[in-house]
């Protein structure tokens, strides 16, 4: 079950603001009853008719992108920046799951399945994702156990599921950390090692869950297999 107006946004009819207009207005109908209460329920495969249209439900697509630096992962952009969809050739209304800062790369995955999108986003799945971090001077192992306990970020405490420190150059005063949280707050790696005194210089995410990125390079992606939209569908349920 879905609200009404992200199931008749998901058909790619129009915004989830304009369904809401529309339902209002008693131009909506599911399952042959008009339905004008918002935050109405309904089954991903309902019959719905809006304003005299009938919606197919759209075939549902899922795609694994690695994201470059310099794309915002978003719908559209005031400042006309590249959006995240420009780069997947397709005629379906996909969106991102979660989001990656616009100077964040790496793994990130995009469809048309609200009701997939949801159960990975819910803070209940606990998803866990991996983030390879380049910061601005030495990590230390004393901030390394004290990371690894658990630290307050933003008043929530965050205790990563894995941590290590990948590379140190001392010439250059940098270190690379490799991070994986289940936490999906937006710029929650960044938050975290500020919170100890340091900056992320680079960040990437190499893997979301059982996913990785394999062989894709900056700006490529390709299509997830039948199978691991099952695993994911499966392990979300």
């Amino acid at each position: 079950m879905e609200r009404l107006q992200k199931v008749i946004a998901s058909r790619g009819l129009t915004s989830r603001r304009k369904a809401e207009e529309l339902i209002k207005n008693g131009l909506v109908y599911v399952n042959g009853q008009k339905v004008t209460e918002l935050g109405t329920k309904v089954n991903l495969d309902a019959d719905i008719i809006v304003d005299g249209k009938h919606l197919e439900s759209k075939p549902k697509e899922y795609y694994l992108l690695n994201k470059p630096r310099g794309v915002i992962c978003s719908l559209k952009d005031e400042k006309n920046r590249k959006i995240i969809t420009d780069l997947i050739a397709t005629e379906a209304r996909i969106y991102p799951v979660g989001r990656l800062d616009y100077d964040t790369t790496g793994l990130i995955i995009l469809t048309n399945d609200g009701n997939l999108t949801n159960k990975l986003t819910h803070p209940s799945y606990e998803v866990e994702k991996t983030y390879i971090a380049k910061l601005n001077k030495i990590f230390t192992v004393d901030d390394l156990y004290k990371l690894k306990e658990g630290i307050k970020v933003d008043g929530r405490m965050v205790r990563p599921k894995r941590l290590k420190i990948k590379a140190t150059d001392k010439q250059k005063n940098t270190s690379i950390v490799e991070i994986t949280i289940i936490e999906g707050r937006n710029h929650i790696v960044k938050n975290i090692f500020k919170t100890l005194g340091y900056e992320v210089t680079k960040l990437s995410r190499i893997s979301y869950d059982f996913l990785t990125l394999g062989h894709l390079k900056s700006g490529e992606y390709r299509k997830l297999s039948e199978q691991e939209v099952k695993k994911l569908l499966k392990k979300s349920s």
